[in-house]
């Protein structure tokens, strides 16, 4: 198993893992090679792809806004679960957006997400029950349901 940073091309691989994840809540604009490629472009050095004999099996995708970090879509194909490989990529990506000088990371995650949720919980991500989340589509975007 190698853990390493996530390029463009990796992006048939990770949107293989994406598309066959129930509920990874994707768009064909955001989730586009291109809106994929200007993320990584914006945030080289924190996103991750965990690799098995040149198969993408897990991903996270993070970023900072030069303030807060955020995750993205993580993702671990069931037959390579309860590995640590999940683990190992979030640890990754929390590393790197310290060195970045990031004090603080957040995340969405779906409520109905209950193995995704007790994952989150188990890596330290509290629930906030004082936020509301709000979000604003500035053009249509239609879903890709997984």
């Amino acid at each position: 198993m190698k853990i390493r940073v996530m390029t463009i091309k990796d992006y048939d691989g990770i949107f293989a893992l994406w598309i066959n994840t129930p509920g990874m809540g994707l768009n064909t604009t955001d989730d586009s090679r291109e809106c994929i490629e200007k993320y990584i472009n914006r945030n080289p050095t924190s996103s991750f792809v965990a690799e098995d004999n040149g198969k993408i099996v897990g991903v996270i995708m993070s970023g900072h806004d030069g303030r807060r970090g955020f995750i993205h879509h993580t993702a671990v194909f069931p037959e390579y679960r309860n590995q640590g490989i999940a683990k190992m990529l979030v640890d990754n990506a929390m590393t790197a957006l310290e060195k970045e000088g990031i004090n603080k990371v957040a995340l969405v995650a779906f409520e109905k997400n209950e193995l995704g949720n007790v994952f989150w919980e188990k890596m330290g991500f509290i629930k906030r029950e004082d936020l509301i989340y709000r979000n604003k589509n500035i053009h249509e975007l239609k879903r890709i349901d997984t």
